[in-house]
């Protein structure tokens, strides 16, 4: 039985060069060549996950379909590999320590100093291996969050230093990106950061097999030449990773660079013709050359950080080539949006989208932003706190149910048309707790999202605590608002539509979450075609 190989990405000089897109790039080209493949995180925070961060320190909190609340890298991951991940692909320091401690308790390591090296290593080394047994993978890469020299990162360079000694080097390589930085008054690229971050790691006992150089200008023969002789690697393991237009390009670019030749070698691993990428060509020829135009207005509360809507961001541009349209995304912050400016603020927008979120602040933006997509007979698609939003509206304009709300913004409303389930009601612990992951929905026959679909049970993906008060099912259904995709345990309300409306749909789970480059969310491909009719 072939042994399994481990690729490590880890990054240098300054960090967001994207080790994410890289590690996803190479994955793609390796899949491509018809090896198994799967891609892992390690972060160094202290968070367990980044479920309790806030959007704006950490961008979007990604669900796995098992329920793992993991970094938005791991989107990337799926996006392009279009395979899922799971609680084992993202690991932080928070999550190693807490594993090492309760060890610790139980007395594990029968009375023994539990110390950085070996206890903490050990555990590093132990999940990087978790996704290699069963021999599910050919190839394991694993992304180090950080930048090498950062303290947080140095167990897990250590870990890594270690895994190189026990496996050998045909089983496991590391791939170091850096930065190299073009200086406009001398008209220079400089290969000097480069250098200086290939000593840290040396220093830390590791020769990165492979250097992938970030730069906005193409590199000379010379660069490549220097930098490979200054740094302890051949020429041809010298990689341009050159600045692109969209990060769909990067993985042709890595194949041009002949990236995963080179990790092939490297690894002593066959490589086969270049693969020809037929899908992936296809996608990126109709982004790139768009027959439409939408703008879709973008009504949430973490817009000053893009990353806080990655996954719908990238949903659209998916959903965007399968329609080839050109889908404009104007964020707009759901506190500025009142009854009096919505009919500017919104003027060019051919659908509306209300994100998800949490807490009261700019709720009733993002109620005004419904009510107008609803009366203007506009493209609208809520997800999760956007779909409670919708259900509230509908509640207050149409069933005049006066004070209509969430118990999570009012627990005294008269009128709970959005409730806490009943098993969140004795939690106190903020993370992991909520209703996390895929869970099945039956979708009502002869509905727009049946049509949408073209199924009669789906599988998404949650991250929430509230869910529609079933007590006023039917007030709704008898006003015009149905409830089209239902939890077959539970009977709780995923999907809401309404059948009179050119395109109105509210779901309570995240249809971003799925979408990949291959196969694109149905509920955004609708949506798009919706918006540009």
């Amino acid at each position: 039985m072939a042994e399994v190989k481990y690729v490590f990405v880890t990054g240098g000089v300054t960090s967001s060069l994207g080790k994410g897109i890289i590690s996803s790039s190479l994955a793609k080209l390796l899949q491509a060549r018809g090896y198994s493949v799967t891609i892992q995180k390690l972060d160094p925070y202290i968070n367990v996950d980044p479920g309790t961060l806030n959007p704006y320190e950490h961008g979007e909190c990604y669900v796995t379909l098992d329920g793992a609340e993991t970094d938005l890298d791991l989107g990337h991951y799926e996006r392009f590999l279009n395979v899922p991940t799971s609680q084992a692909n993202n690991v932080t320091t928070g999550r190693i320590y807490q594993t090492v401690i309760n060890k610790e308790r139980k007395g594990d390591y029968l009375g023994k100093t539990v110390q950085i090296i070996p206890h903490i290593t050990d555990e590093i080394k132990r999940r990087i291996k978790i996704l290699g047994s069963g021999s599910k993978f050919d190839i394991v890469i694993t992304e180090i969050g950080g930048t090498v020299g950062d303290i947080e990162s140095l167990p897990y360079i250590e870990a890594v230093r270690q895994l190189r000694w026990e496996l050998g080097p045909k089983n496991c390589i590391v791939i170091h990106l850096t930065l190299v930085p073009y200086l406009s008054a001398s008209g220079e690229l400089k290969t000097k950061p480069t250098q200086h971050s290939v000593k840290v790691l040396l220093e830390a006992g590791i020769q990165p097999e492979i250097l992938v150089l970030r730069t906005e200008k193409n590199l000379t023969r010379d660069i490549r030449r220097k930098v490979a002789l200054f740094c302890n690697v051949e020429e041809y393991a010298v990689i341009e990773s050159v600045d692109v237009s969209t990060i769909y390009e990067v993985p042709l670019k890595m194949l041009e660079e002949k990236l995963d030749v080179t990790v092939l070698k490297k690894l002593s691993l066959p490589s086969s013709e270049e693969p020809p990428l037929t899908e992936w060509r296809d996608f990126l020829r109709k982004f790139q050359n768009p027959k439409h135009s939408v703008r879709i207005g973008l009504v949430g509360k973490y817009v000053e950080l893009a990353d806080a809507y990655k996954s719908i961001n990238e949903a659209f541009i998916h959903a965007g080539s399968m329609n080839e349209c050109e889908v404009d995304v104007v964020f707009i912050h759901s506190e500025d949006v009142t009854d009096d400016n919505v009919d500017r603020i919104m003027n060019g927008m051919r659908g509306i989208v209300v994100a998800p979120g949490f807490g009261s602040r700019g709720i009733d933006g993002k109620i005004t932003a419904v009510r107008y997509a609803r009366e203007k007979n506009l493209p609208f698609l809520g997800i999760c706190l956007g779909m409670q939003c919708a259900v509230i509206e509908f509640a207050r304009n149409v069933l005049n149910l006066a004070g209509a709300n969430s118990t999570e913004f009012n627990h005294k409303t008269r009128h709970p048309v959005i409730d806490l389930m009943e098993e969140q009601k004795s939690v106190t612990d903020k993370g992991g707790t909520m209703r996390l992951g895929g869970y099945k929905c039956k979708v009502v026959k002869g509905t727009l999202a049946s049509k949408t679909y073209g199924k009669s049970e789906i599988i998404e993906r949650h991250r929430h605590r509230y869910e529609f008060n079933n007590s006023y099912s039917d007030e709704f259904r008898n006003n015009g608002m149905k409830a089209s995709g239902i939890n077959p345990e539970s009977d709780l309300v995923e999907i809401i539509e309404i059948p009179s409306h050119k395109w109105f749909i509210g779901v309570q789970f995240h249809p971003e979450y799925s979408s990949t480059v291959e196969n694109p969310h149905p509920l955004f491909v609708s949506f798009i075609k919706a918006c540009i009719k």
